[in-house]
């Protein structure tokens, strides 16, 4: 089979080398699926750079969330088990923790409910308690993480505040559902979500990004707001200042959703159901911006690791050619 391997740790553009291979042999509890869709996460990159708190032995294949097919036919999504990751034919996952894809969406948006969706989920119910009315400022909302988050937002009944940088995701943000979309380049963050928000602030900020923006975060969250700290797309990792918390009432929240899957995998499970129907209705429905064949899956890990992409890139095995899926 086809699979692309990191040899040696770097930027994915170089790291990762498209190999002839041979297919994985499941362990014990574990399935081959054949991969229908991979969509392409940040941690992706961080796995390439050799700098995610999951360090596989080289060589390995990225590629940490798929749509797949079990042999008997089952449309699954997975999060394969390293080193045996999405960029390929074929990928190996835990039987226990295979989910069904919805009917409702397509390979590509079915690979890309998973874990960003997870994340907002928990994130937004689990963790900050959103409730219907309440304002939600998301950063980064064009992205495949934030556009999550600004559709459940919508969906839990909030009005949603998103963050970005570029005149070109600004129309993305919108067609999403934002009800205020400010661009961070053009822009001054925090006197226009001050303005949008009368004074108030964001009763919950979801926060991707770290850095500069968990900055605004603390001062432009409002009285019993929740910054929920999801990730540093950034790069940059901020020490919040607890004293600053006391004083202005807020909460910063922490969330792992991979602990779940260890901690409470029922919860996981529940979640699925949860999107699922939401999916179903038409509530939420990932952003899939791109679809590239296999041979396409380095240079898109490399635009998403540089930032410059919207929503998620699919990698689509079966694709030849570039056609579109």
């Amino acid at each position: 089979m086809q699979a692309w391997q990191v040899h040696q740790n770097g930027e994915p553009a170089e790291a990762m080398r498209l190999q002839e291979v041979d297919r994985p042999t499941p362990g014990d509890g574990q399935v081959l699926l054949t991969v229908r869709a991979a969509n392409i996460n940040f941690p992706d990159a961080l796995l390439c750079r050799g700098q995610y708190q999951v360090r596989p032995p080289l060589p390995f294949t990225p590629g940490v969330e798929i749509c797949g097919e079990t042999e008997d036919g089952r449309r699954v999504i997975a999060n394969p088990v390293l080193p045996y990751g999405g960029f390929a034919e074929y990928a190996l996952a835990d039987a226990a923790a295979l989910l069904p894809a919805p009917d409702a969406l397509d390979d590509a948006e079915a690979a890309a409910l998973h874990i960003g969706y997870q994340t907002g989920w928990f994130g937004l119910h689990r963790r900050a308690r959103l409730e219907a009315g309440e304002t939600l400022l998301v950063h980064a909302a064009a992205g495949g993480v934030g556009s999550a988050a600004v559709q459940l937002g919508k969906a839990a009944g909030a009005t949603v505040i998103g963050v970005l940088g570029g005149a070109d995701k600004v129309a993305v943000a919108r067609e999403l559902g934002c009800d205020v979309v400010i661009d961070r380049r053009a822009e001054d963050v925090i006197g226009a979500v001050k303005e949008a928000t009368g004074g108030r602030g964001a009763d919950v900020i979801y926060d991707p990004v770290g850095g500069d923006a968990y900055t605004q975060s603390t001062k432009v969250v409002a009285f019993e707001g929740r910054i929920v700290v999801v990730g540093f797309a950034s790069g940059s990792i901020p020490s919040p200042a607890l004293n600053h918390a006391l004083v202005k009432n807020y909460a910063i929240l922490g969330l792992h959703w991979g602990l779940y899957n260890t901690k409470n995998p029922k919860l996981v499970q529940h979640c699925h159901e949860q999107l699922t129907e939401l999916a179903t209705r038409g509530a939420i429905k990932p952003l899939v911006s791109e679809r590239v064949p296999l041979s396409g899956a380095a240079a898109a890990v490399q635009r998403v690791a540089d930032g410059v992409t919207t929503g998620r890139i699919a990698v689509m095995p079966a694709l030849e050619n570039g056609a579109a899926a």
